[in-house]
């Protein structure tokens, strides 16, 4: 099993191969407790996955380096093993879904390796990683069901107590389980007296499901788009070491994974992809009741694809209620349109669009409904045009139209 020693080699090993990220106070992200920032979106690949792919490739012999490696990834994972191949010279295939984002793959391809796509999820392209190895001899590079690769990922939470020795929590995003499970081990082992919680989104929530109820329980689906953690099946080997070293885990939703990018990209300038922003969401909607402590997010990964980034960034306003859906029932007289129009602006709410209707068999012959897409300053902003509507007469129609 993963120990602390095995940890601090391969921090001795792979030193020269990655870079040690910078942590710090992310000061103005909540007024609950103090939130600091280890930043691996920022470290070689932009994801911590170079350091277990480092590790477990210098473990290897020069029989296995001469057969080849093949791994499967949703992008992160590909892009560590593919540069750790390529700086090996070691020939080397990647199995990705076809759904990866196109700068992942382009990434893998950049760094030599052999990107073969796979329809559907990670899930399928971990199938055919391991028929091709068997057909090859090649060694197979698991993503995180790897002692080496965990002991790799392991290594930021020793750089986490040596930063921040006062840390009262760490919280990690969860897929397969490589990250949490090896930053466990390593922040128990300094310091037992740290919380380690682990974080996956609740569509694609595997290891959840399998530490609740202390059994491995794959799910049927991994529908997110966290791509980073869109795993169906845990690890047997982390999930052991998370049940034995995890505090506790819980989930969140797609929106607070959107609000977290957003508020990472406004107000720190991180970018972040799903599975980096994940642990900022559970610290930031509070799901480990945490006030008062001093909490250390790992951002795990900063590889977003650019063509998602601004549906993810429209998510992220809704949520934070910096955009707002808000539909009311007007007479359908000269007038009306621009008393609601009035009080939307009198109260600094910004249109962005407006849409009418007056055909729908639910509503008065001589009423219309119109909805308005708002920017709004935050939920409680949206709120007092709600109730000035009301007070001015005019009735709210969520979901009308």
């Amino acid at each position: 099993m993963v120990t602390l020693d095995m940890i601090k080699d391969a921090q001795n090993v792979i030193a020269k191969d990655v870079r040690r990220t910078d942590l710090f106070l992310a000061a103005n992200i909540s007024e609950e407790n103090e939130i600091y920032l280890k930043t691996e979106n920022l470290q070689v690949t932009g994801s911590f996955k170079a350091r277990g792919s480092a590790y477990k490739i210098s473990s290897l012999t020069d029989e296995e380096k001469a057969k080849g490696i093949i791994a499967c990834s949703a992008g992160n994972h590909a892009q560590g093993v593919a540069r750790a191949a390529q700086k090996n010279n070691i020939k080397c295939t990647i199995c990705m879904p076809i759904s990866a984002p196109v700068t992942k793959v382009a990434a893998t391809q950049n760094y030599g390796a052999e990107a073969v796509l796979v329809k559907d999820t990670f899930d399928d392209a971990y199938a055919k990683a391991v028929q091709l190895q068997k057909e090859t001899g090649a060694t197979f590079v698991h993503p995180f069901n790897d002692e080496y690769v965990i002991a790799g990922q392991g290594t930021i939470g020793i750089e986490i107590l040596e930063q921040l020795p006062e840390a009262d929590a760490v919280i990690a995003a969860i897929g397969g389980g490589g990250l949490l499970s090896g930053v466990a081990v390593a922040v128990k082992s300094i310091n037992p007296n740290c919380k380690v919680y682990g974080v996956q989104a609740e569509n694609a929530a595997a290891m959840y499901n399998s530490f609740k109820e202390k059994k491995l329980l794959p799910t049927k689906s991994s529908d997110t788009f966290a791509d980073g953690i869109a795993v169906k099946a845990p690890g047997d080997i982390t999930f052991d070491l998370i049940n034995k070293y995890v505090d506790d885990i819980a989930t969140v939703s797609e929106d607070e994974i959107a609000a977290a990018i957003l508020m990472l990209l406004e107000k720190q300038k991180v970018v972040s992809e799903g599975a980096g922003a994940a642990s900022v969401a559970a610290a930031y909607f509070n799901k480990f009741n945490l006030n008062g402590k001093k909490v250390v997010c790992i951002v795990s990964g900063g590889n977003i694809d650019v063509s998602i980034l601004n549906r993810v960034i429209a998510r992220g306003l809704i949520m934070s209620g910096r955009k707002t859906s808000i539909t009311v029932a007007l007479a359908d007289k000269p007038g009306m349109l621009n008393k609601a129009c009035g009080i939307i602006g009198d109260l600094g709410g910004n249109i962005l669009e407006v849409y009418h209707s007056n055909s729908d068999p639910n509503m008065p012959i001589t009423s219309c409904f119109v909805r308005f897409l708002i920017e709004t300053r935050n939920s409680a902003h949206a709120k007092q045009i709600k109730d000035s509507f009301v007070a001015n007469g005019i009735e709210i129609k969520d979901g009308a139209i």
